[in-house]
């Protein structure tokens, strides 16, 4: 964080200050809300959780080189006393933006966003020290903990945008106000809560109504191949640049393909020239991840030859997304089991046909959370899918939506053994164990609440220790 004395933190957060001999002992280093973050020159936020109570560890991190605690009650070393802390920080996080030098980007979209955040980037720290959210802390407590982390080298500050009702997003861009909006698109991520797409598309496009007009610098950067997102640019005050393969796109790809390996490759059009990129990456759904990313570096000031070769170079910082691992038997796990949602269920199923040329190809599926009354047509439509796309043998992993995953399967016309459903990781492991050979390829793709990971994590070590049939 920018150095900031307890004393201006006090008033910028309306505190009270306890236990501080000397207000004027600067804060150096980063704001923590896990106390075994804190260093020299942090401030420890406390949070008081159903199980954990951050306040009790207030003489831990303070002997670890916390200046201060930011609490709701004093703790008998140095504090600042707020009423709420996530408010507080919110507040300090947008007194430190506006003291910053940087261009602050934001992104939001029903899916995509973290690892198009993860591309933006690492194509503007190719330019100029950037910062950026870490994995999916994109909430009321993690945007402006990650805002709080940037320093006066800072030149960009890349934030991810989530939201789960009207007014989220309004809130967060309240909290970081962006010069660079950027909206993905409008899918089916969280439908049940939210209640339609026309409600998604009502909250996300907070974002592009939250930009500075045109003549202060606001631009937008939307999907020209998605009509919720390109509806939104009646929406906004700021300039409007598209992106996508649509010939009417500022930002496009033309001459799009995957290479043997299932990594795009295509040509990328930006207003300022052409250049050919090739992703490490997999799956033809990071191409618009990749225009997206050229379409706010374009925005800001980088040509279309820097922008290539960055999107060339660029790989994959959040775990578990699309995640590919070689085992030293030929075996080729694929670990995308953070999230999952009926877009980006589809596009890791033809990711994972694309990678499978010519090997057996597993998906190893499990619930797409939040879906409400759409939750069994699209765990249908996901089993069709494996079966159209000739997947060797779906695995479906859990309880009914597992199973409903397995009757698209079989409804589509696999009969005979192209599909199975087991009742939890652990059986899932046994099979794969047993039936696994050399040059499969296993893609593990489930809602966070199931816990795939696991999966991918135990195939991974099975191959480490040769744990692999040879039939």
């Amino acid at each position: 964080m920018i150095a900031l004395s307890l004393a201006e933190i006090a008033e910028v957060v309306g505190g009270q200050t306890h236990d501080i001999p000397d207000p004027s002992v600067q804060v150096t280093g980063p704001v923590v809300r896990d106390s075994r973050e804190a260093v020299p020159g942090s401030l420890f936020a406390a949070f008081a959780g159903e199980r954990v109570d951050g306040h009790d560890y207030a003489a831990a991190v303070v002997e670890a080189g916390a200046v201060a605690v930011l609490g709701t009650r004093p703790v008998g070393v140095p504090a600042i006393v707020v009423d709420d802390v996530q408010t507080a920080l919110g507040a300090l996080a947008r007194h430190v933006v506006r003291r910053l030098g940087a261009t602050l980007v934001a992104l939001t979209g029903s899916a995509g966003k973290t690892s198009t955040k993860d591309l933006i980037a690492q194509v503007l720290r190719s330019k100029a020290p950037t910062v950026f959210t870490p994995g999916s802390l994109n909430n009321e407590i993690g945007l402006p903990l990650t805002a709080l982390s940037a320093t006066e080298e800072t030149r960009f500050l890349v934030l991810e945008m989530g939201a789960r009702g009207i007014g989220h997003i309004s809130y967060l861009a309240g909290l970081t106000p962006p010069k660079v909006g950027l909206v993905l698109n409008v899918g089916s991520a969280h439908i049940g809560e939210f209640g339609g797409r026309e409600q998604i598309a009502q909250a996300k496009g907070e974002l592009v109504e939250a930009l500075p007009s045109e003549a202060d610098g606001g631009t937008a950067v939307l999907n020209a191949d998605d009509p919720y997102v390109r509806a939104m640019a009646a929406r906004t005050k700021a300039k409007v640049i598209f992106f996508g393969e649509s010939g009417e796109a500022d930002v496009r790809a033309e001459n799009v393909r995957l290479t043997d390996t299932g990594q795009p490759s295509f040509r990328l059009h930006t207003p300022s020239g052409a250049s050919d990129v090739t992703m490490r990456l997999y799956g033809e759904h990071h191409v618009s991840n990749a225009l997206a990313a050229a379409a706010v570096a374009h925005e800001l000031g980088m040509s279309a030859d820097e922008i290539a070769v960055a999107l060339s170079e660029a790989g994959s910082l959040s775990r578990w997304r699309m995640e590919v691992t070689e085992r030293p038997d030929g075996v080729t796990i694929v670990n995308d089991a953070y999230n999952a949602n009926p877009e980006s269920m589809r596009a890791a199923l033809r990711a994972l046909a694309a990678m499978g040329k010519g090997r057996r190809t597993w998906a190893v599926l499990g619930k797409m959370a939040e879906l409400g009354d759409e939750a069994l047509a699209e765990h249908d439509a996901v089993g069709r899918l494996a079966v159209r796309l000739n997947v060797s043998k779906l695995v479906a992993v859990g309880g009914r939506e597992a199973a409903w995953l397995q009757l698209g399967a079989y409804n589509e016309g696999s009969w005979g053994e192209e599909s199975v459903h087991v009742s939890d990781a652990q059986a899932a492991v046994d099979l794969l164990r047993s039936e696994l050979r050399p040059g499969d390829v296993v893609l593990v793709k489930a809602s966070r609440s199931v816990g795939l990971e696991s999966v991918a994590q135990a195939l991974i070590e099975s191959g480490a220790e040769g744990e692999v049939s040879a039939r």
